[in-house]
């Protein structure tokens, strides 16, 4: 089964105001991308699925500048409504970004636009205009105009690849310190890829700009940076896992016990078209999704 890693990303112009009410706007960066995550996968004309992934905060580019997004490892199905079927994605494609892109931006913007109103977002500085209604007004406009970016990177190669993903990125800090080159004469100097050409450059700061960059990543206490969401989630984790272990489990039964279908297999109605198999079901699965618990009797007595 391929897992997916998806980021969305919160636009720099809100970059300052994220800086100034940290835990309010992460969380809401956080929940605006899983409610998008949740409500595309379970929409029938996209997966039909409910599915379950963890979420990661990142607030760092690789220049050490503010840069808000959220990283999710999602695993490619999901249980069908009832929960009685895994339901696969298609082979390297999970769900459209420009649907996902449009659909957080909306999501967030209301969420945003709720505090606001409730009076829970802080201005501060070049920010206190913001404070005012009609430039609120104005900078929501213009968000909506926006195009909000939503990346889907190439899925990863198996449980191997998340695991080596998580255990180097989950728990990291803004910099490492095999970045680090030198301090001298009160300037700190370390490497950086700069994702425009792809290439790994070397970047000088004053040891002070320096420091201020790193301190802006320091999280608030007590923020979660990491949570998990559908099948995943705390409260219902344990049965929902197991109802996929079930359900893919009978995908796979089912596919090890039956014989690969010849190439010349001929349609037993028309006689001339040759049959394809397109996907192999359970009995079990069938049964289920149609209700029932124990097969039809075809006794005609």
């Amino acid at each position: 089964m391929p897992y997916f890693h998806l980021v969305f990303t919160l636009p720099q112009l809100l970059a300052p105001l994220a800086l100034q009410n940290q835990k309010l706007v992460y969380h809401l960066l956080l929940r605006a991308a899983a409610e998008t995550l949740l409500q595309i996968a379970a929409d029938p004309r996209h997966l039909g699925a409910q599915i379950g992934f963890l979420t990661v905060l990142h607030t760092w580019g690789q220049n050490l500048h503010h840069h808000p997004h959220v990283h999710c490892v999602v695993p490619g199905g999901g249980l069908s409504s009832p929960g009685s079927r895994w339901i696969s994605c298609r082979k390297n494609f999970f769900l459209p970004v420009r649907v996902l892109s449009r659909l957080f931006r909306g999501k967030f913007l209301a969420l945003l636009q709720n505090a606001y109103r409730k009076g829970q977002l802080h201005f501060h500085g070049a920010l206190a205009g913001w404070a005012e209604p009609s430039q609120f007004a104005r900078l929501s406009k213009q968000l909506k105009k926006s195009d909000w970016v939503v990346y889907s990177k190439p899925p990863f190669g198996g449980p191997e690849q998340v695991l080596t993903y998580l255990s180097r990125y989950t728990h990291r800090v803004a910099i490492s310190n095999s970045r680090l080159l030198s301090l001298r004469d009160s300037q700190v100097s370390f490497q950086w890829r700069d994702y425009r050409d792809g290439q790994t450059k070397v970047m000088t700061l004053s040891a002070v700009e320096f420091l201020r960059r790193f301190l802006q990543h320091i999280l608030p206490a007590g923020f979660v940076k990491i949570r998990h969401f559908g099948f995943l989630a705390n409260r219902s984790r344990r049965d929902k896992l197991a109802q996929c272990r079930q359900s893919l489990s009978c995908i796979q039964d089912t596919i090890s016990m039956t014989p690969p279908c010849k190439a010349d297999h001929v349609c037993p109605v028309c006689g001339t078209g040759t049959l394809r198999i397109v996907e192999w079901l359970a009995a079990v699965s069938v049964l289920q999704a149609a209700g029932l618990s124990q097969p039809v009797s075809m006794d005609s007595s």
